[in-house]
């Protein structure tokens, strides 16, 4: 017997709706950038957001896929996505509760935004909403400065982003923060490099305390959270001026970037195991990059 009963699904409804408003409110937001960026710096017409619907070949569901080439905002991909489908074999081996039904639920939002400036950081964030037969939450925030005087904790943008995670950690259980803290540092590290991907922010996955409402409100402040921190980062940065030597140090670091989301990223080799929309998954990749 299948493990979609109509709770599951409407939970699912319930995040899918979430998922989709915090969407078109990044959208706005990120736009009012483009608009209000300073136009010796970012000439040009500020950008717009190109909006794609699509839907999944196998299963039910599909999402809507939001791009950005912009003046501020070299390149941004804001993602939706809902789905009613089953595992293959050899996903389901790896997903708690799919070894007694393949079939599963989830929604999800993802984003990831490579600004222009070398001054202003790359951020990359995704929520989501899984059902097997077990469900949780799973997502998280990072930041990426690509300067390097700006990679410490200690830098200015590394601490405001910290505190707006924390936040929304706190907000449930002091103990999630430094965890999921943790996890992130963890989890956003290139083995071959011997250094993390920037200067982390939080991760969480299979995240079920038992209480659903109390799980999906947290994702709810993860959001908020980054909807709040980031465009503060990005107004205090988009003022200042670069040097072709910055500019160079971003292409290197986003060849990181690349590296790791090829190599390491769970949501990337998921989405293209499960079925996903490739022109969205594949849109995290940085629009210029180098390698020395």
């Amino acid at each position: 017997m299948s493990n979609l009963s109509p709770e599951i699904l409407q939970r699912r409804d319930q995040a899918k709706a979430w998922f989709e408003s915090l969407q078109q409110r990044i959208f706005a937001e990120l736009e009012r950038l483009e608009e209000e960026a300073p136009d010796d710096l970012f000439p040009g017409e500020p950008g717009r957001f190109e909006q794609k619907p699509w839907t999944r070949e196998t299963g039910t569901g599909g999402g809507v896929g939001g791009f950005l080439r912009g003046r501020l905002i070299e390149k941004a991909g804001i993602h939706t996505s809902a789905a009613t489908a089953t595992f293959s074999p050899e996903m389901a081996a790896q997903m708690p509760g799919a070894d007694k039904d393949p079939s599963y639920v989830s929604a999800s939002i993802s984003l990831i935004v490579h600004p222009r400036s070398p001054r202003v950081p790359t951020v990359h964030m995704n929520t989501r909403f899984l059902s097997t037969a077990e469900s949780w939450f799973g997502g998280g925030a990072d930041l990426t400065p690509m300067i390097d005087e700006q990679r410490s904790q200690d830098a200015d943008d590394a601490r405001l982003f910290h505190a707006a995670m924390q936040s929304a950690c706190d907000g449930f259980d002091p103990e999630w923060h430094p965890k999921y803290k943790a996890w992130c540092d963890e989890y956003f590290y290139l083995p071959h490099r011997k250094e993390t991907r920037g200067v982390g922010g939080i991760f969480y996955d299979r995240h079920n305390t038992g209480d659903f409402e109390r799980d999906f409100a947290f994702t709810r402040a993860v959001g908020e959270a980054f909807l709040d921190v980031y465009p503060k980062i990005v107004r205090h940065r988009m003022v200042e001026p670069w040097t072709e030597a910055d500019r160079m140090e971003q292409m290197v670091r986003r060849g990181r970037y690349v590296e790791f989301n090829l190599l390491y990223d769970r949501g990337t080799m998921f989405g293209l195991k499960a079925g996903g929309n490739i022109e969205t998954i594949l849109s995290s990749m940085p629009p210029m990059v180098a390698w020395p």
